[in-house]
């Protein structure tokens, strides 16, 4: 199959997956001009790596959304999740709605997901932590 066929194939978890790790790449990208720490560069970086701190990140970039973002957000929310124990399961799928945004961009989109990425930097006070 060729590539073009397999991305419009991606159900909305798979895009939550690369969204996920392209948000920390996002954030380990800014954390390391932070420190040279290891602890605290760790520490920084889980302060923003984490559902509570994604759930209002996303708050925040919503109105920067577009309609079809907006959509995938609503959807992701409502996938199931097998979220640990310990993370309340609201943030959780909230927080998947952040990286399947991301996902999806990254995938489909790169302009649109620096564009996210830009944004997302205007909104997180990195220099509040460091």
């Amino acid at each position: 199959m060729e590539r073009n066929n397999i991305l419009q194939e991606l159900n909305i978890k798979n895009y939550a997956h690369i969204g996920d790790a392209v948000y920390e790449v996002f954030i380990r990208e800014k954390t390391i001009m932070m420190t040279s720490n290891l602890k605290r560069l760790h520490t920084y970086t889980v302060s923003y790596v984490n559902a509570a701190f994604q759930t209002e990140l996303l708050e925040k970039l919503m109105p920067h959304l577009t309609e079809k973002e907006t959509d995938l957000a609503r959807r992701a929310r409502n996938i199931p999740t097998s979220a640990a124990r310990r993370i309340n399961k609201h943030l959780h799928s909230t927080a998947t709605s952040l990286e399947v945004v991301l996902g999806y961009n990254y995938i489909h989109n790169k302009e649109r997901f620096y564009e996210l990425c830009s944004i997302m930097e205007k909104l997180i006070d990195f220099e509040q932590k460091a």
